[in-house]
């Protein structure tokens, strides 16, 4: 039962990232056999991550058509900023009355890197980096019920991401500007953190706007 939980684990990172970063495009026929082949895996897993994915609206399931990878619709975006606005001010506000010694040496090595950023580099490492520093700040607030959903919405505004991506210019100055929010939550600056994330959220939604 184990083995099939963390296979079926597996899966299901395997295959949101996939849907996340738009390999598996908007709209498009999810096919379990092809997953099945693509992963090396059993019907099993693969089943139990798609149902995860549908639950988090990922995945759309239609009797007798089948499953396909959820579209993305520009009115979207607002939604997800709505949620997002509230919540990741509240987390960033958590993180930086509740960051632990460990969390903070994690902090301090993100605003290096962040430091480190020059000239252009390429999009999946900046992107990659953004969700390092998203998923730390969740962590930050030691609530797993937070961090559970947060990460859900923060998968969805990513995915709009990932959709604007070849038409969005300012990506690199959207990760540079979490040096003053990590750097909050560093100094345990609550209100400070919160406007930070808030500034960040609406600047989001705003660049994301323009692209699309």
């Amino acid at each position: 039962m184990r083995e099939n939980q963390s296979l079926s684990d597996e899966a299901y990172a395997q295959i949101r990232s996939m849907i996340i970063s738009c390999q598996l495009r908007p709209g498009s026929v999810i096919s379990e056999v092809e997953l099945m082949s693509q992963l090396e895996m059993g019907r099993t897993p693969i089943r139990e991550a798609l149902r995860n994915l549908a639950n988090e609206k990922l995945i759309e399931v239609y009797p007798r058509r089948g499953m396909f990878v959820a579209g993305v619709d520009v009115k979207d975006l607002a939604a997800i900023s709505e949620v997002r606005g509230q919540l990741e001010i509240q987390a960033a506000g958590l993180a930086a009355e509740r960051a632990s010694a460990t969390d903070k040496s994690v902090i301090d090595q993100l605003i290096k890197e962040i430091d480190a950023i020059k000239g252009e580099p390429k999009m999946e490492k900046l992107i990659h980096l953004d969700q390092r520093i998203h998923h730390q700040i969740y962590a930050a607030t030691h609530n797993d019920f937070l961090v559970s959903t947060l990460d859900q919405y923060y998968a969805h505004a990513l995915r709009i991401w990932f959709m604007a991506l070849d038409r969005v210019s300012e990506l690199e100055d959207a990760i540079i500007e979490h040096r003053a929010l990590l750097q909050s939550i560093l100094d345990g600056d609550k209100n400070a953190a919160e406007l930070a994330m808030r500034e960040h959220i609406e600047g989001f939604e705003t660049t994301i706007r323009k692209s699309l």
